[in-house]
């Protein structure tokens, strides 16, 4: 069985006949918990959503559409056997089926691979094709319904145009042309569908209609909206002017050994995007990946190179955005070092390393990669040093800091590199890894529980920020001051843990957009756990929280928390060893809590032997972004387990 609401709400059996659901309010019940996504949705918020004023007898009608749904749905359940697909669960009901059974899911789905891999186009084409109108189009304009309709419909949107663009780049889209003219004409405030349509006309060999439609974007911009077009509407224009079809312009731009970088290239703009956050940190990853496959087509080693290592935008998180896509530039980077020798020019190979290094995020390794990567960090710092570069050396500084999490307790040495960033761009103008340097001193501050100097840091960061046009500075020392008012929650008179969880919401909602899918999901629920730790109470249970790539570490607090004893102990064992990053040590404590919690003395006398190094440290603070409270309160429990 599938259930489709891209279009009215329907469900159709494995043959394709379609199940009678029954009347308005049975398809809205089952549209609404497709919306959830296989969350539960209380009683409470079911009658709220179908009802402007809910009747005396409401819960009883939820429940009658409910049994109506399942027989429906399940004919052939024996009438003592619980539901497989319309769940009871806690309080509310939820909906079971596999994502690739509901349309909304599907398309969702694959947009999000197409994001990632560009081989995926064939199938976003499908999905967008399967839809029939209007998501929930048969569902009363309730609240939630608009807002789920808003939302698909701004998914379709950019499928529509990530499809445009996938097949543009590729050196196809001819075709495009009535598609996305279409698609102008509906949404003529969509500035990218300009340019898409542009590129096609332009492919189509029709320059000057191409050019014509850029004149109308610009026309519509200035004369109705008072702004001018954006950056790649304007470089597309030029390309234009300049003749190569607009698959070919980085090919003809870069052509031939020697060429300089200039600021209108691809990986430069992709550079430039990378530093304002959200959407436009998006598209510059795509664009940074583009920009080197297709050096990597012209079979210039050194141009290549110029490429791969142009991209120097500091980091600082040590899980990546898009681990695909740093692993397809890793693997870039090593077949260009590698095709390059020994003898490559040095500059070149120290940008290929500290790449390596860089994107290399020790969150994502395993095995003999972290070693490799650590190498590459150490190898880069040494030729910058020799070369005497200092904007080479602020890069190959970050690969170094991004590769010291090798063990727990390592602040000490991050702040020396902290140090070091900072001095290197105040005296050579680096804004950007003086931005850097501030933020890593913030974080080894945060980690040591020095909170008014990573105070001071974060006022300092966001001066530089605001000099610097780096939006994503005060979204992260908005989490450093959360951190700071949770770890004073604690003390007499200071604030309270309420007043802790809002400021820990509020960074949250300012990072939700910013671009950073690697650092912002499970960050947020961590830091409830951590405060609710710091406060000597059981983790959350809510089960919409999202707990990310931390969950296999929380998973047996919030069992213990359910008072599922046997369920956390078998979690407990299943856990891995924590990756070696900036929240080692967390993960490290939440482990030691649960063992403790349990008496499995194995696993705390493991926690405590991996602990010892950060005793003077608080748990989770090297993020400076939450806190568990300090390391050592943890380790001596701990020990005290282990019998040592």
């Amino acid at each position: 069985m599938r259930i489709d609401v891209l279009g009215a709400v329907r469900a159709l059996r494995d043959d394709g006949s379609p199940v009678e659901l029954g009347g308005p309010r049975h398809r809205e019940v089952l549209a609404r918990l497709v919306a959830a996504e296989g969350r539960m949705v209380t009683t409470d918020t079911l009658v709220d959503d179908l009802w402007t004023d809910p009747p005396v007898r409401a819960v009883g009608a939820l429940r009658t559409f409910v049994a109506a749904l399942r027989r429906a749905l399940e004919p052939d359940r024996p009438p003592r056997d619980a539901p497989r697909v319309l769940v009871t669960e806690g309080p509310g009901y939820a909906l079971r089926l596999p994502r690739e059974d509901v349309d909304a899911h599907r398309f969702q789905d694959t947009l999000a691979r197409a994001r990632r891999d560009p081989g995926a186009v064939a199938e976003l084409g499908a999905v967008l094709a399967a839809w029939r109108g209007p998501a929930y189009a048969d569902v009363p304009d309730s609240a939630w319904a608009q807002r789920e309709r808003a939302r698909l419909e701004e998914l379709r949107l950019e499928a529509v145009e990530l499809r445009a663009r996938i097949l543009l780049d590729s050196g196809q889209g001819a075709e495009l042309v009535a598609e996305l003219g279409a698609h102008v004409a509906e949404h003529p405030w969509r500035e990218p569908a300009w340019g898409l349509l542009a590129r096609a006309l332009h492919r189509a060999g029709r320059q000057a209609d191409a050019l014509a439609v850029l004149r109308r974007a610009r026309s519509m911009l200035v004369d109705q909206l008072g702004l001018d077009p954006g950056a790649e509407l304007r470089r597309l224009e030029t390309e234009i002017l300049n003749g190569p079809a607009p698959g070919e312009a980085a090919r003809a731009t870069w052509a031939g050994p020697g060429v300089r970088l200039g600021p209108r290239t691809t990986v430069e703009l992709a550079r430039t995007l990378a530093l304002a956050g959200g959407d436009a940190l998006v598209h510059s990853r795509r664009d940074r990946l583009a920009a080197i496959r297709a050096a990597e087509r012209t079979g210039d080693l050194l141009l290549t190179a110029r490429i791969i290592g142009a991209y120097d935008v500091p980091a600082l998180w040590s899980r990546a955005d898009d681990p695909e896509q740093s692993r397809a530039v890793v693997e870039a980077a090593e077949r260009t070092l590698s095709a390059l020798g020994p003898d490559g020019p040095a500059d070149l190979s120290a940008r290929l390393l500290a790449t390596i290094a860089v994107e290399s995020r020790s969150a994502d390794l395993s095995g003999a990669e972290p070693v490799r990567a650590g190498r590459a960090a150490r190898q880069a710092e040494a030729l910058a040093r020799g070369l005497a570069d200092p904007g080479l050396l602020a890069f190959a500084l970050n690969g170094v800091f991004l590769q010291s999490f090798g063990r727990p307790g390592l602040a000490p040495v991050r702040d020396r590199i902290g140090a070091e960033l900072l001095d290197l761009g105040g005296r050579h103008g680096l804004a950007n890894f003086a931005v850097l340097g501030r933020l890593v001193r913030l974080q080894s501050a945060s980690a040591l529980g020095e909170l008014d100097a990573a105070t001071a840091h974060a006022e300092a960061a966001d001066g530089l920020a605001a000099t610097t046009e780096a939006p994503l500075v005060p979204v992260l020392t908005g989490w450093l001051r959360a951190r700071v008012t949770a770890a004073r929650s604690t003390e007499p008179g200071g604030p309270t843990a309420a007043t802790a969880a809002a400021e820990y919401r509020a960074a949250e909602e300012a990072l939700r957009t910013a671009g950073m899918p690697g650092l912002h999901r499970g960050l947020f629920p961590l830091a409830l756990l951590g405060l609710r730790l710091l406060h000597d109470r059981p983790a959350p249970t809510d089960r919409r929280l999202d707990w990310g790539p931390y969950r296999p570490w929380t998973r047996p607090l919030v069992l213990l928390a359910e008072d599922r004893t046997a369920e956390a102990r078998a979690a407990l064992a299943a856990a891995p060893e924590p990756p070696h990053d900036h929240l080692q040590e967390a993960l490290w404590c939440l482990t030691a809590r649960a063992a403790v919690r349990l008496g499995e003395r194995t696993v705390a006398a493991r926690a405590a032997a991996a602990l010892r190094g950060a005793a003077a440290e608080d748990a989770g603070a090297a993020s400076g972004m939450l806190t568990l409270g300090p390391v050592a309160r943890y380790l001596a429990e701990a020990e005290a387990c282990a019998g040592n």
